[in-house]
């Protein structure tokens, strides 16, 4: 049975600049009851994801901003604890959007069913959820990869970044990370399997990246911009593919930043796209096949990064925004 409480935290304010906790307010409520065609979820994991800086803003976006005084959004894996929808009854474990808060209704539109024996849940809001298909598909679509190439990921202990590297490796690629420390970078090379990363705290950050990348860089997965991005960009190949997820560093800029050197990318003919992982929706199936057997088999490894209790979710986030977390950050709201 569910419990009566149902504790939620809303976007209270919308930041300017660096968000903060006063922008997030704790509250309870009754928990609600399904109607007809609806299920009621518990939740078990949250996800943190640097795309939730954005929707926190009224800016014109790829997507409508968070409402103020609505449960701040965010993906979720869930149990079903009462069901009026025929397709799914009390016990399945789903993965669905039901943002920060305890209990969520849905009426089944975008749920999935995930079966525990197959992996861990939580793995279906990492490697196996958006931020993994993320790196799939910015990687396998728009870097497209050749054997004996060199790819360079930013971020590279993080969720997406982990990813793209590990795929570049079984796809034949020199992977060169950058990371935020020493223990990051450590891991990404000796637990990973990157050729080389590179510590983005380091003064000499672009003549570190040099050494790394002796034939230059082939492919560039942007997620983050600001410094890293003006320390790869002289290095990229010509016809070199930059797919752009993201650019954490410019998250809280409250002005506009400076852009790539166009000049640059004519005359070394670079392919330079941004992206939203659903733009590539159809392939999900692909994705799910392809990186769960290399989970399975070892090939494709992955750190989560998790926090107890939902009430920590916005010191987690803001952590998240500034780098502190050690791979796929995560909130246990319930076991």
């Amino acid at each position: 049975m569910p419990a009566s409480v149902n504790r939620q935290i809303l976007l209270k304010s919308r930041p300017e600049g660096a968000p903060s906790r006063d922008n997030f307010a704790l509250v309870e409520t009754p928990v609600p009851t399904p109607g007809e065609g609806e299920v009621l979820m518990r939740t078990l994991f949250l996800s943190l994801d640097p795309y939730m800086r954005g929707r926190m803003s009224a800016a014109k976006s790829y997507a409508k901003p968070a409402e103020l005084g609505q449960p701040m959004v965010g993906g979720t894996v869930g149990e079903i604890v009462a069901s009026r929808h025929p397709q799914y009854r009390e016990g399945d474990i789903v993965l669905g959007y039901g943002g920060w808060q305890e209990y969520a209704l849905s009426n089944g539109r975008g749920l999935r069913k995930l079966d525990p024996a197959a992996a861990p849940v939580s793995t279906a809001l990492g490697v196996l959820g958006m931020p993994g298909m993320t790196a799939y598909v910015g990687l396998l679509e728009i870097g497209q990869p050749r054997p004996g190439e060199t790819v360079v990921v930013a971020a590279a202990s993080g969720a997406v970044g982990s990813v793209v590297g590990q795929i570049a490796k079984i796809k034949g690629c020199r992977a060169v990370g950058i990371a935020g420390g020493t223990a990051k970078c450590r891991f990404v090379v000796e637990e990973l399997g990157f050729d080389a990363c590179i510590d983005h705290h380091a003064p000499d950050l672009d003549r570190h990246l040099e050494i790394a990348c002796p034939k230059g860089i082939d492919v560039y997965f942007e997620n983050v911009g600001g410094a890293v991005q003006r320390a790869v960009w002289p290095l990229l190949n010509d016809f070199a593919r930059v797919p752009v997820c993201g650019v954490i560093a410019q998250y809280n800029a409250t002005g506009p930043s400076p852009g790539p050197d166009t000049a640059t990318i004519l005359r070394k003919r670079l392919l330079v796209r941004g992206f939203i992982v659903w733009d590539f929706a159809a392939k999900e199936a692909d994705f799910l096949r392809d990186v769960g057997a290399w989970v399975r088999d070892g090939r494709v490894k992955y750190r989560e990064d998790i926090v107890d209790g939902l009430e920590k979710a916005p010191e987690a986030f803001l952590g998240l925004l500034q780098g502190k977390n050690f791979g796929k950050m995560l909130v246990r709201v319930a076991r």
